[in-house]
C-alpha cells in the first residue's frame, strides 16, 4: 500500500486526469461499440470468400421456355421435373404466404417442418398450426412435421438450428422426394421467383447444385439493400447424397431468382420474437434493443436493429453502406401476389413520398419528420468543439490565469459536450411538433428580443444570442422528446 501511494505521489495532475477520465472513458468506448470497431477493421483480420461464377438469367413472358433454355446454354425437357419446396418456419405467416402464393403453380410438394423451440432454447407455440386454414390452397401438396426442441438454454443457437435442418431433411425423404427431382433449400423469407423455378423444372443440363442471387431488402420491399443473397439453392436430389443446408455448397449463382426480405413483419412484437429466437441473438447486446419504441424508430429510418456495421470485407463497401438505407420507391417486379393484394399488405410496400422539411444549424429532417440522426451527431460535435474552443478563447483572455486546473476545467467541459451529443444523437427522433414548439417557448422567455425566433407552418427557423442559449435549447428539446 505504501509503494502504491509513493506511485501516485510521483504523478502530476495530468496523469490524473488521464487515469481517472480517459482511460474509463476509453474502456467504456470499447464496452458500447467494441463490436463496430472489430467489424470495421474485418478487411483486415478476415479475406473475402472465393467469389461465385455468375450465371446471366434471361426472362421475358413473351419468349418461349425453349428459347430461354437455349439463352441460357441449357437444353429442353420433354416434360418439367417434380419440385420440392423445404422450409423451417418460426413465425413469418405473412412471408409465407406470399412465398408460396408466388411458387404455387410450379411446386409438386411444400414441405415444412416446425419446432415448439426457437434456435435459443425458447419455447414457442406452433404458430403455422395456429394459422394452418390460411392455406388451404396448398393442403393437397402439404407435408407438415412439427419436431420437439432439445430446451438446452445457453448452448450455441446453431447447434439447435443444425439439429432442426437435420429433422427436416427427414421430412422431405417422408414426403417421397426421389433422384432428379429439384429441392429448394432456403428460408422462409428467401423467396425465388416463379419463373425461376418454371425454369429450372424444364431446362436441362443445369447444374447439379445452382445458388440463387436474390435481391437483399430489409423491413419491407422499401428498404433494398444489395442482391448479395445467395444462400438459397436448388439442387437436383440425389439419395443418399442431398443433404439440406443453408450454407455454400457450390460456386455458381443464377443471377436476379427473387427476393429476401429479411425482418419483414407486421407488428413489432414480431421483430422482438424473431431477435430473441434466431442463430444470432449474440447481437442483442444490451436490453434495450429490445425496446418497442426503439424498433419502430430504427425501421422507420431504415437502420440496423443491432446498431451494427455493415458485415463487408473491403472498407470501401463498409463505408458506403453505413448510416441508413436510403428509401426506394419502386415496386417493380414484386412478388405477384403481394402487388394483387397490397392494401393488405401495404406495411410491405414503398410508401408514398412525404414533404422534406429542414431545421436549420442541426441538419435535415427526413420523410417523418426526424433529422438525420448522422448529420445531426457531426452538428453537435461540431457545436461541441465550438464550445471548447469557446471555452479556450475566454481563457487567453485572462493569460495570467491560464494553468493546468483551466486546462482539465476546458478538457472536461469538452467531454461533456461529446456526452451530451451521444445523447442528443440518440433521441435525435423529435419530431417537430409539441416537443420543440414548448422548446421555443423556454427560449422565448429567456430571450424576449430574439434576433430570430419563430416558426412557420411546419417549418423552424431559429437564430441564437449565443452559445449558451443554443445548447440550452437542443438539451431541453431532447428532454422534452425523452418525457
Amino acid at each position: 500500500m505504501s509503494r502504491l501511494k509513493c506511485i501516485l505521489r510521483g504523478l502530476d495532475f495530468k496523469t490524473y486526469i488521464f487515469l481517472l477520465v480517459l482511460v474509463p472513458l476509453g474502456i467504456l468506448g470499447v464496452y458500447l461499440h467494441g463490436q463496430k470497431i472489430t467489424y470495421f477493421l474485418r478487411p483486415i483480420w478476415e479475406s473475402p470468400p472465393k467469389p461465385f461464377q455468375i450465371l446471366p438469367h434471361y426472362y421475358h413472358n413473351n419468349v418461349s421456355m425453349e428459347n430461354l433454355c437455349r439463352l441460357h446454354g441449357w437444353g429442353i425437357r420433354e416434360s418439367p421435373r417434380r419440385v420440392y419446396d423445404a422450409v423451417l418456419f418460426s413465425n413469418e405467416v405473412d412471408i409465407l404466404t406470399i412465398r408460396w402464393k408466388e411458387l404455387y403453380p410450379y411446386i409438386t410438394q411444400f414441405v415444412i417442418l416446425e419446432a415448439n423451440s426457437t434456435f435459443t432454447g425458447i419455447p414457442k407455440p406452433l404458430l403455422f398450426a395456429t394459422n394452418r386454414d390460411r392455406f388451404k390452397f396448398i393442403e393437397n401438396r402439404l407435408t407438415y412435421g412439427t419436431v420437439g426442441g432439445r430446451f438446452r438454454k445457453g448452448e450455441n443457437p446453431f447447434v439447435e438450428e443444425a439439429y432442426q435442418r437435420v429433422a427436416l431433411d427427414q421430412l422431405i425423404r417422408i414426403a417421397g422426394i426421389e433422384d432428379d427431382d429439384l429441392l429448394l433449400m432456403s428460408d422462409v423469407d428467401e423467396i425465388p421467383s416463379a419463373h425461376t423455378i418454371n425454369l429450372l423444372r424444364w431446362c436441362d443440363d443445369t447444374p447439379p447444385v445452382l445458388h440463387l442471387q436474390l435481391k437483399n431488402y430489409l423491413y419491407s420491399f422499401e428498404y433494398y439493400v444489395d442482391n448479395k443473397s445467395w444462400r438459397a439453392s436448388v439442387h437436383k436430389f440425389k439419395k443418399g447424397k442431398t443433404r439440406y443446408a443453408h450454407y455454400r455448397q457450390a460456386d455458381v449463382l443464377l443471377s436476379d431468382a427473387g427476393w429476401h426480405c429479411s425482418f419483414c413483419f407486421r407488428h413489432i412484437s414480431e421483430f422482438v420474437f424473431k431477435m430473441k429466437a434466431y442463430s444470432h441473438y449474440d447481437r442483442v447486446r444490451f436490453s434495450h434493443y429490445l425496446n418497442p419504441k426503439r424498433i419502430q424508430n430504427v425501421i422507420c429510418k431504415g437502420a440496423d436493429l443491432f446498431d451494427m456495421l455493415p458485415e463487408e470485407y473491403t472498407f470501401k463497401e463498409i463505408i458506403g453502406k453505413m448510416g441508413p438505407i436510403p428509401h426506394s420507391y419502386s415496386a417493380v417486379h414484386l412478388p405477384e401476389f403481394l402487388l394483387n393484394n397490397a392494401e393488405e399488405y401495404k406495411y410491405l410496400l414503398p410508401a408514398s413520398p412525404l414533404s422534406v422539411e429542414s431545421m436549420s444549424f442541426l441538419g435535415r429532417w427526413d420523410e417523418l419528420g426526424r433529422f438525420s440522426v448522422y448529420e445531426g451527431k457531426f452538428c453537435i460535435f461540431l457545436f461541441a468543439g465550438l464550445g471548447f474552443l469557446h471555452y479556450e478563447e475566454e481563457s487567453r483572455e485572462h493569460v495570467g490565469e491560464v494553468k493546468d486546473s483551466h486546462s482539465v476545467f476546458h478538457l472536461l467541459t469538452f467531454f461533456l459536450y461529446v456526452v451530451v451529443a451521444h445523447v442528443l444523437s440518440g433521441v435525435a427522433s423529435a419530431r417537430m411538433d409539441a416537443h420543440i414548439l414548448l422548446a421555443q417557448l423556454y427560449y422565448n422567455r429567456r430571450n424576449p428580443n430574439p434576433v430570430a425566433a419563430h416558426a412557420h407552418g411546419s417549418s423552424l427557423s431559429i437564430s441564437f444570442h449565443n452559445l449558451k442559449d443554443a445548447f440550452i435549447f437542443y438539451v431541453t428539446v431532447a428532454f422534452l422528446r425523452l418525457l
